[in-house]
């Protein structure tokens, strides 16, 4: 991971909140945002570091717990008023199926109780927390990613600008464009389609995190405009980047897959 803004986090209750950005993923470990009822479209872990929090949705009336998985596009409340951890996963990719498993109880779409939660709770306290660390206990160590897919994936995210179809990238890792997309979606956790729209996201973030303004970040990162990334932040997350960097979060990003790969790929 490439960390942007500051030193390790000490281990106390008031360590600053921290962001941390990958292509299909991403976290959050610090205080409560404090948000009213809303939705994301991404699948959500969401644990009380501290003790239990209290969510509030239709489906599940208002209980307290200590873990919750949280369906896309479904209205919740969470209520906390201590530190919280959230795991953001893309609904559609082997991670989200994965976690979902893993659940000990399910109230409608909700999952209650991670069964792992005692592990969860000791990474979330760890001063060294490991992003990586909190994705394999939630949902399962992953595989190495097959190379041609890796290029794929360095291609998007070094490129978050460029509109490159499955076509060019299948050409450029020498793959039929069918299995280029099936063999894209089983190993880089979403579609390709989601996965360039989190690699934008990502690009954003480390724009933001190096002083850049939110302007300049989403369009550098190949949004049409300023309201364009808002939208999309809002619609995948369910609260405002604005929202957000209230919170005067420390922002780490995932360092791109295959750095010094840059195999040639024609832009149209």
């Amino acid at each position: 991971m490439a960390s942007m803004g500051g030193p390790p986090l000490p281990e106390t209750c008031h360590a600053p909140a921290t962001v941390w950005l990958g292509a299909g993923h991403a976290a959050y470990r610090g205080p409560s945002l404090r948000l009213g009822t809303h939705s994301g479209s991404v699948l959500c872990l969401a644990v009380g570091i501290d003790g239990e929090f209290t969510v509030r949705a239709e489906a599940i009336g208002e209980r307290a717990v200590r873990s919750l998985l949280v369906p896309p596009r479904t209205p919740h409340r969470l209520v906390a008023d201590t530190r919280m951890l959230f795991c953001y996963l893309d609904p559609g990719s082997p991670r989200a199926a994965s976690i979902r498993t893993r659940m000990r109880t399910r109230t409608g779409e909700f999952g209650i109780y991670h069964v792992h939660e005692d592990a969860i709770l000791d990474l979330a306290n760890d001063a060294e927390f490991d992003p990586a660390a909190l994705l394999d206990l939630a949902c399962g160590a992953s595989g190495r990613m097959d190379p041609r897919i890796a290029t794929a994936t360095a291609i998007l995210c070094a490129n978050p600008a460029l509109a490159l179809s499955a076509d060019q990238l299948a050409a450029a890792v020498h793959l039929s464009k069918s299995r280029f997309l099936h063999l894209f979606s089983a190993q880089a956790g979403t579609t390709f389609r989601r996965y360039r729209l989190w690699a934008r996201m990502l690009a954003a973030g480390r724009a933001i995190a190096a002083g850049t303004d939110l302007t300049t970040a989403a369009t550098q990162a190949g949004f049409a405009s300023p309201s364009h990334f808002s939208d999309t932040f809002r619609a995948m997350f369910g609260l405002t980047a604005t929202d957000l960097l209230a919170v005067a979060p420390r922002i780490i990003c995932e360092e791109e897959p295959g750095e010094n790969c840059s195999p040639a790929v024609t832009s149209t």
